[in-house]
This record gives C-alpha cells, structure tokens and sequence, in this order.
C-alpha cells in the first residue's frame, strides 16, 4: 500500500474501515462524525503510513491511535457548538414492536451513559469493551502502558454501572438480607 498498490489500499481498507468507523461511532454518537474520521484516518494513513513501526505495535492499534487522536480534536472543536449525545438511527428489526422499542431504549441509555463517560475512561471501554480491542493494542493506541488501560476500563465499567443504575438494586438487595 505504502509503494502506491491501489489494490493494498483497498484490500486494507476494507478489512479495517468498519473498525474505525465503529470506534469512532462510539466515542462520539455521530454518524457523520464517525464517517468523516473513518476517511480521514486512511487519508493520514496514505500520507503519513511510513511512519507505521509494525516493532511498536499492530497495524489496527495505529489506526485507532489515528482515529483517536482526529475523533478527540473533532469533540474539542464541536463541543462549544453542538451536544456529545446526539441519537444515533438504529436499524429496523423483525422483532415485535414492543421488544423492539425496549431493545432501543436500552441501547439508547447504553450509548448515552457511554457517552457520558469522561473521555479517558470512554476511549477504554469503547476499545477493550465494544470493539474487542487487546489491552496491548488500547495501551498503544492510547499511547499508555496496559496497567493504565486496566485500571482506566474498570473505572469505566464501574462508572457505567453506577449511571445504568445496576447498583441500586445489588444494595437494596443487601439491606433486606
């Protein structure tokens, strides 16, 4: 890909663009966001690809640390102008329609409390959590040893817990008995 093969790139972009597109969803709630970061991580990769050490880390871990980086200055630019939790469109389902609106409703508060997380811890959970990301390849996308990406996921977990209201009835639980 790096020498021009336009059939790498597309190679390479099709196994990895869902990937990003997906960490970039999550981490900001936005469909056009997420597409706008998706094309400019290979746009960078095209350009600045050489700067790739596959002794440093995977070829996936680079491209989220990309994507992080473009999706934390996306947040920080529209933070004055826009709200982070905007309603993501879910797709239709075959379900009746009251599973399917409390489907909905849950992976609606899912994403919000998600959202809602500081970023650091956000960044974490959406890596090892929601895309099924190695610690080892969070720590170096996130440009952090693994002992930090561990302790930033359990905060995270904790936080999402305590905001999905989880804990509530585990302590009323333990009162009654």
């Amino acid at each position: 890909m790096l020498s021009g093969d336009e059939d790498a790139f597309t190679t390479l972009y099709r196994l990895r663009q869902s990937a990003v597109y997906r960490f970039a969803l999550q981490m900001t709630g936005k469909v056009a966001v997420a597409e706008d970061v998706t094309q400019e991580v290979f746009m960078a990769l095209m350009e600045h690809g050489m700067r790739f050490d596959p002794s440093r880390g995977t070829l996936a871990s680079f491209l989220y640390g990309i994507a992080r980086n473009l999706v934390l200055r996306r947040i920080e630019k529209d933070r004055a102008t826009e709200e982070l939790a905007d309603t993501i469109e879910d797709w239709p389902g075959d379900v009746d329609l009251l599973q399917d609106l409390t489907r909905r409703e849950t992976i609606d508060q899912v994403r919000r409390a998600v959202l809602s997380l500081p970023e650091a811890y956000r960044e974490a959970v959406v890596l090892c959590d929601l895309q099924d990301v190695s610690y080892q390849d969070a720590a170096e996308a996130l440009d952090c040893p693994v002992g930090t990406v561990r302790s930033r996921l359990n905060r995270g977990r904790a936080m999402l817990v305590k905001k999905l209201g989880f804990a509530a009835p585990i302590k009323a639980a333990e009162g009654a008995g």
